[in-house]
């Protein structure tokens, strides 16, 4: 385990030895101490290195993640795993607005909450939140899937493609074009095994969930859809 003190080291060095690191490198785990809430910690990564950064983290945390594990021991801000393309990112505690925004794959833990837009764009990643989140969450999302333990804010899935969203909790509000599907057998299976990579009590189960996703009226612009856009 090699240990950085962000007292002593800047962001911009401990980033570049994280950068530094490939396939063969020996040292592929790192813990990050005293991270105080600053912004772009493990941004960029690109080996199959565990990241832990011990403490809270700033914006950008994790930011176009390839490979690598990073993991959270407190609260991150603003674009957690933003443009994630693979690996893992586990909050234990909760994320600010747009956690794993226009991210392309890989897995998002959140043990906590997250605040708004949560997902938006999403282009593929999986996010799980074992709390809930806030509203306009998987707006415009493309591809992937959004899993809820708690409850989702007002103009969930506003203007959604192909991404689908799994709720356990209250919804408040429904956005534009998504609206609530059936829950078949295939769902729940696919549902159970991401359950069980993040981590989450096997007392609870996929039939406690709602599916939402697209009703596709808004793919081509039709002028009686004109408000909706």
């Amino acid at each position: 385990m090699n240990e950085v003190d962000l007292n002593e080291t800047s962001v911009r060095d401990f980033n570049g030895q994280l950068h530094a690191l490939d396939e063969q490198s020996n040292a592929l785990a790192w813990r990050a101490l005293n991270p105080a809430g600053r912004h772009c910690l493990a941004v960029g990564l690109d080996a199959p290195c565990e990241v832990t950064i011990a403490g809270h983290a700033g914006y950008y945390c994790a930011g176009m993640n390839s490979q690598a594990t990073v993991v959270v021991e407190g609260n991150a801000g603003v674009g957690c795993a933003e443009n994630m393309m693979s690996g893992h990112v586990h909050v234990k505690g909760d994320v600010s607005q747009s956690a794993g925004a226009t991210a392309h794959g890989g897995l998002l833990v959140v043990d906590g909450n997250a605040s708004a837009r949560c997902g938006i764009s999403m282009k593929g990643i999986d996010i799980v939140v074992k709390g809930s989140i806030g509203p306009m969450s998987a707006f415009m999302a493309q591809a992937g899937r959004l899993v809820v333990l708690g409850d989702a804010g007002d103009a969930l899935g506003d203007s959604i493609y192909e991404a689908q969203i799994f709720v356990r909790g209250d919804v408040k509000g429904l956005g534009a074009d998504c609206v609530e599907k059936v829950m078949r057998d295939e769902h729940a299976l696919a549902l159970r095994e991401l359950l069980k990579a993040a981590n989450v009590d096997d007392s609870i189960s996929p039939e406690e969930f709602r599916r939402f996703g697209s009703s596709r009226s808004l793919y081509n612009f039709h002028v009686d859809n004109a408000g909706a856009y």
